[in-house]
């Protein structure tokens, strides 16, 4: 056996870290020779830290970030393209990637705990999608976001989704029907991001806004996330009995009587989480 036949194959990085910084679990992409597509592996793996996030009460937050000069550039095309061999010409491949992918985002937004994006670089399709399905977001004022599917006869349809929650109909169309990029000044003035930051320091950024939030009830923050996307879908009407219901439930809790007595007292409350 040659030398050459005998060596180890070069064990890969994982595509997807993950980092503890006090109560923030910092998950980072970490494919940026690929720009940090959104690969098949990469889909399963954030939906699995998700889930392992979401009962784990040491976390209180997530930061959502990305290795390299691409926050991420959306679904991996050419893992998409290798499937048009597949009798199907990939039919049930793709259905089911859009499908994972869409799960994926949905984890993001049910998730009981804030999350927050750190956007370094472009954010593209599904990148893109990414950004939007995350709670917050900080980028940096090189970052760039795009929804391009047009451009390569491929509308950004589940993009449209997370995006047409954020901003407004008219800015969503033009970035849908035109592929081109917004800058980062331009993606906060139509709400696609909260805060733009120098370049560099956007994970910082994200991740101090993560522990703003963690020094919160956990128990009201996720009673407020999940009443605000509920709340989102519904008519005026419904929405504010819903919200009333929420409301009332709230003033229940043992960290409302906490928070309301710490107030009136003029003392920092302590929570107990419920």
């Amino acid at each position: 056996m040659s030398v050459q036949a005998a060596r180890a194959p070069t064990p890969q990085p994982p595509f997807l870290l993950r980092e503890t910084i006090g109560p923030i679990a910092v998950l980072t992409l970490n494919r940026p020779a690929a720009r940090n597509s959104l690969s098949a592996a990469m889909i399963a793996g954030l939906h699995a830290e998700l889930n392992s996030i979401r009962d784990d009460k040491a976390v209180r937050g997530v930061v959502i970030a990305a290795n390299g000069p691409a926050f991420s550039a959306g679904h991996d095309m050419k893992e998409l393209t290798a499937r048009r061999t597949d009798p199907d010409r990939g039919r049930a491949f793709f259905a089911e990637m859009m499908n994972a992918c869409s799960a994926m985002m949905q984890a993001i937004v049910h998730l009981p705990k804030p999350v927050v994006a750190a956007v370094q670089g472009i954010a593209t399709a599904a990148g893109c999608q990414l950004v939007a399905s995350c709670d917050l977001a900080i980028a940096s004022e090189d970052a760039k976001f795009a929804t391009p599917g047009v451009d390569i006869g491929l509308f950004c349809s589940t993009p449209m989704v997370a995006l047409s929650r954020n901003v407004p109909r008219k800015q969503a169309m033009e970035m849908l029907l035109t592929g081109e990029p917004v800058t980062a000044d331009r993606a906060r003035e139509i709400g696609l991001v909260n805060r733009v930051v120098p370049a560099g320091t956007e994970l910082g950024a994200a991740i101090e806004l993560a522990q703003q939030v963690a020094l919160k009830s956990a128990y009201t923050v996720k009673l407020g996330k999940e009443a605000f996307y509920r709340q989102a879908e519904m008519s005026l009407a419904d929405a504010y009995r819903y919200a009333a219901e929420v409301m009332t439930e709230n003033m229940m809790a043992r960290d409302a009587e906490e928070g309301i007595g710490a107030f009136i007292e003029k003392r920092t409350p302590t929570w107990r989480d419920e």
